[in-house]
């Protein structure tokens, strides 16, 4: 009896062994369907899992299901190469480091074909918005080739789609560590930590690009942007200074700290628009709040009048009648001054003050034109090396622009007595402006006949046609 046992034993052990030769064989034809069909009988074998050779032919098996081109056996399994990387680690586990198949084994586990069998199935998972299982087969990707810059880049890509900020940074910080240059990547990068309030790695991240490409105006611009959106425009135009010290000749490096005025400048206006605003509510409030007391001090007396008159004269049946009219129209003029009496003591209870407000306005325009002065000093500055850099001119003709289109809004607030008074004199200096932004503008659609220049400069152009036919004297 014992000896039909183990024979029997020895007949499924071989046919076991068989299984993985037939493996073997039909990797070695091409037939994967029945070589994966194999495989799979072989290492549920209590002896042949023990053994590298069996898990090391699986990951063959596997990763040549996963990189087929023909597409009829990459079919089989959508996760084949998950598959072919966890046998090529289980075979160094079986034998301690692979045993006599050690150098085969870590070969296949840095190689090229491990390497696009994991990117290619976790594109495809990415494709079907499988971030999760993506994530995981091109991270592993990176760790066959973990000098390689596209398997972070895309894991970083997907783990942002799976909303993980976390490992898109770490991906995002490996790509460029790696020699990733793309400035798209970094931006995100930068961006990943801003959200996340971390400033100073915002920063860092930004130098480290600008390093490898210190001609972009979008990596610059942006250095530009989180300094002066986490109050550090004294450290921007500081660090950008030391640039020009050291490099006189780079326009590059003058023109953003052009862009760094004007961005203050553009802070200020806010602010100072703000505070104008403010309190020009509470004046037009007050304005109000008389002329509707005005307007009802009006309807009294004509009551007044017409019942004096009415009095004089009881049968007079005209006057009873305009009577009753204005009298109609009491309640709602009493009504008027109560709801601009009510809105006006809503005001004054923010606590706004005129005063202060205009001394704080006096100083912010100070500011304001020491700021515009700046940055048009260095745009200056950067045409001087480059008189064809089209961001220069543009932004150039935009600060005179700007300025001409401030001084208008002024001239639509006056009124009639403002107007007679300097309202000529204030349109001068509109049409001045407007003429000193034309050939900086002009000059840009020369570098480059970009759509926002064409705009900008039509409208600028119909402006200065119409002060020339209301016979406006520019003053430059």
């Amino acid at each position: 009896m014992k000896k039909v046992v183990v024979a029997t034993a020895l007949s499924l052990t071989s046919l076991v062994a068989a299984a993985q030769t037939s493996a073997i064989l039909n990797f070695q034809n091409g037939t994967l369907d029945k070589a994966k069909t194999e495989i799979d009988k072989a290492v549920t074998d209590a002896k042949l899992s023990t053994k590298a050779k069996t898990w090391y032919t699986k990951g063959q098996i596997y990763e040549a299901i996963a990189i087929d081109q023909t597409g009829v056996y990459s079919k089989l399994d959508s996760s084949a190469a998950l598959a072919a990387y966890e046998a090529y680690k289980k075979a160094l586990e079986v034998e301690p480091n692979g045993g006599k198949m050690n150098k085969e084994i870590t070969e296949a586990l840095a190689g090229q074909k491990l390497y696009q069998a994991l990117m290619g199935q976790g594109a495809a998972k990415y494709q079907n918005k499988n971030f999760k299982d993506a994530i995981k087969m091109m991270s592993l990707a990176g760790e066959v080739m973990p000098k390689d810059t596209l398997s972070p880049l895309y894991t970083g890509i997907s783990a942002q789609q799976a909303q993980d900020a976390s490992l898109a940074k770490t991906q995002f910080e490996k790509y460029m560590a790696n020699g990733g240059k793309d400035a798209s990547v970094i931006y995100s990068l930068a961006m990943l930590y801003r959200n996340d309030k971390e400033v100073d790695k915002a920063l860092a991240t930004i130098d480290k690009g600008l390093q490898v490409l210190p001609a972009n105006k979008d990596l610059a611009a942006e250095k530009v942007n989180i300094m002066l959106s986490s109050g550090r425009m004294n450290e921007a135009i500081a660090g950008m200074k030391q640039l020009i010290e050291k490099d006189p000749t780079n326009a590059i490096n003058a023109l953003n700290l052009g862009i760094v005025y004007t961005q203050g400048a553009d802070k200020l206006s806010d602010e100072i628009k703000k505070l104008t605003e403010e309190s020009k509510r509470g004046a037009d409030l007050k304005k109000k709040v008389t002329a509707e007391k005005d307007a009802l001090d009006a309807i009294n007396g004509e009551i007044a009048r017409l019942s004096a008159a009415i009095k004089k004269n009881p049968k007079a049946a005209d006057l009873k009648r305009q009577l009753a009219d204005v009298q109609k129209r009491q309640p709602e003029a009493a009504a008027s001054v109560k709801q601009a009496e009510e809105a006006l003591k809503a005001e004054e209870a923010k606590g706004v003050n005129a005063a202060a407000n205009e001394q704080k306005i006096a100083e912010l325009r100070k500011q304001l034109e020491e700021q515009r002065n700046s940055a048009k000093e260095y745009y200056t500055k950067a045409l001087s090396i480059d008189p064809n850099n089209y961001d220069a001119n543009f932004n150039m003709g935009v600060a005179f622009f700007n300025e001409a289109a401030e001084l208008n809004r002024q001239l639509s607030n006056m009124d009639v007595k403002e107007y007679q008074a300097k309202g000529k004199e204030v349109e001068g200096r509109v049409c001045g402006k407007f003429k000193k932004a034309l050939p900086y503008f002009e000059k840009a659609k020369s570098v480059k006949d970009e759509t926002e220049v064409q705009e900008v400069l039509t409208s600028l152009q119909n402006n200065l046609k119409q002060m020339e036919e209301k016979k406006v004297v520019c003053v430059e």
